[in-house]
């Protein structure tokens, strides 16, 4: 049987654990996105959770929901709905925080994706429907799993001693996975549906709860972890440890002001710091970060979703984001996809403005394709730069095996350190306590040394907007940009504009609700403990 071992490299363990774990175990079904399901494995709880053996298992499959579609196979979606293809969590969550945004557009005119790249999305969206029910399903298993791993539970399998004290370790991690699915949630939604292990499985509709209360819950749980999650970069590669914990923090903390109304600098600033300080590193190459051995010689990366080209494949993750990015005249082999090019998503023109020399000789962080910048048609892959930071090759030049030269083995990273430094940065510059202006200005510049290769892109002074620009910069196309906007007042607003906001091509305002996306017509006709977010 394959086990976890953090000394066996993570593609040659954790990671073929999660792509063959499909094979073992049943993932449940989600089809209305109800929060309340019953469990349909095959075989039951007390089956299942018989021995310690289980317990990692379905801890596997709490991860592994990350970066698969089905128990099925990628032909087959859990949630109802949606296309398997489109039916991974990154590709779901990337979609929501990029395609709306200044960083990228699609030219496919699949159903729903017209409305994001217009920013005119309605409550019964695909794309947004199939984010929220992934993110439900994810809860329902940590639900399930932390239900069945109370210590009451392990008395009566008769598990006991070490044992036991390792499946409490796995249920902080479960609590983690779904305090991250709860965050994702909470930030894009606001106000969804609220249920843990705590409630009775299929007795009442789940209550919706607000956003500043969820944000309470996530925050209580993530410190409520903290101190039972493995040190920071003792777990095995790919699960979640105490950075990780500190990490999901810090983030929720920088966005405090908008999820609740009270500011939360001085905790970001505390919480980031908690995270530089345990011994990461930056990676001294930027672009090594996204290649498929990521997994190799890297302190930076905290947590990652972790991907296999040829097991456990599916048709979102990383395979998506190359993909999607490049089509057959760039030459799919250099890319590690040689059957592979979908000639989708590329930039607006508000990215590569952000970067000297948007070619990267000066700051190599701007990885693109392409000759030209502006979007004048939606419908035409090469109006707009592409971007190809991602590869499915390694550092050395070897391509990773691919099924049919098409899926991809690149770890996507969830946290890194470089964000932590830019929300210690920016936390300072909007008035948090507990950090300084100086140690602001030497995490930037650690960036941008990193970025230039010298100190020629050194900055000497800072402001809170530039932290807009250099997050967008250091952070492109990783799952960032709506949240950011939104933090700084410019997703909605007409004060800032890129290519077909609103639906004008040359950009307009947005009514100011859509800073927040609504809560999925199916789920409310399922709930009728639902409302939906004003203005939809």
């Amino acid at each position: 049987m394959l086990v976890f071992n953090k000394n066996i490299k993570m593609k040659n363990s954790f990671k073929t654990l999660l792509a063959t774990s499909i094979l073992l175990v049943s993932l449940n079904s989600c089809k209305k996105g109800d929060l309340n399901l019953t469990p349909t494995n095959d075989v039951t709880a007390a089956t299942v959770y018989a021995t310690p053996a289980g317990y990692k298992q379905e801890l596997v499959k709490l991860y592994a929901t990350y970066a698969l579609t089905s128990s099925q196979g990628s032909d087959v979606s859990e949630i109802g709905g949606i296309n398997s293809g489109f039916a991974d969590f990154l590709r779901l969550f990337w979609t929501s925080q990029e395609l709306t945004t200044d960083e990228a557009i699609c030219a496919w005119g699949d159903i729903g994706i017209p409305e994001l790249d217009h920013s005119t999305w309605a409550a019964d969206n695909v794309f947004l429907r199939g984010l929220y029910s992934r993110s439900i399903l994810q809860i329902t298993f940590c639900n399930e799993f932390l239900r069945e791993s109370t210590p009451e539970k392990l008395a009566t399998r008769g598990i006991s001693g070490v044992d036991a004290s390792d499946i409490q370790k796995y249920r902080s991690e479960a609590r983690f996975l779904r305090a991250y699915q709860y965050w994702v949630l909470l930030d894009g939604f606001g106000n969804p549906p609220f249920v843990t292990e705590a409630d009775e499985i299929g007795k009442v509709s789940p209550k919706q709860i607000t956003r500043a209360a969820l944000f309470a819950y996530v925050e209580s749980e993530l410190k409520a972890i903290e101190s039972s999650l493995s040190a920071p970069r003792t777990n095995e590669y790919g699960r979640a440890d105490q950075g990780a914990d500190w990490a999901l923090l810090a983030r929720l903390y920088l966005n405090g002001q908008v999820y609740t109304g009270t500011a939360k600098y001085t905790e970001a600033i505390t919480y980031a710091s908690k995270v530089i300080a345990a011994g990461y590193q930056l990676k001294a190459n930027y672009k090594d970060l996204f290649l498929a051995d990521n997994n190799v010689n890297n302190l930076e990366t905290i947590l990652t979703i972790n991907y296999d080209g040829s097991r456990g494949t599916n048709y979102g993750g990383t395979t998506f984001l190359i993909n999607a990015a490049i089509n057959g005249d760039m030459n799919p082999s250099s890319y590690g996809v040689p059957n592979g090019g979908w000639g989708g998503n590329r930039t607006r023109q508000n990215l590569p403005a952000l970067f000297p020399d948007p070619n990267g000789t000066a700051d190599k962080r701007g990885i693109f394709f392409g000759t030209k910048n502006n979007v004048e048609d939606i419908g035409v892959f090469t109006d707009g730069l592409r971007v190809t930071k991602f590869k499915n090759i390694t550092s050395t030049g070897a391509t990773p095996s691919s099924l049919n030269g098409t899926f991809s083995s690149l770890d996507f990273p969830l946290f890194r350190l470089a964000e932590q430094y830019l929300i210690y940065g920016e936390a300072v510059m909007r008035g948090g306590s507990g950090g300084t202006q100086a140690q602001a200005l030497i995490y930037v510049n650690n960036l941008r040394q990193r970025a230039y290769g010298n100190a020629s892109g050194n900055v000497s002074s800072l402001t809170t907007d530039f932290f807009l620009d250099e997050r967008g910069r250091e952070l492109y196309w990783e799952g960032h940009r709506r949240t950011d906007l939104v933090r700084f007042n410019k997703f909605t607003e007409a004060t800032y504009l890129w290519p077909f906001k609103g639906g004008i091509k040359a950009g307009t305002g947005l009514p100011s609700f859509r800073n927040i996306y609504p809560i999925p017509t199916a789920d409310l006709i399922a709930n009728p403990n639902l409302k939906q977010n004003t203005g939809y």
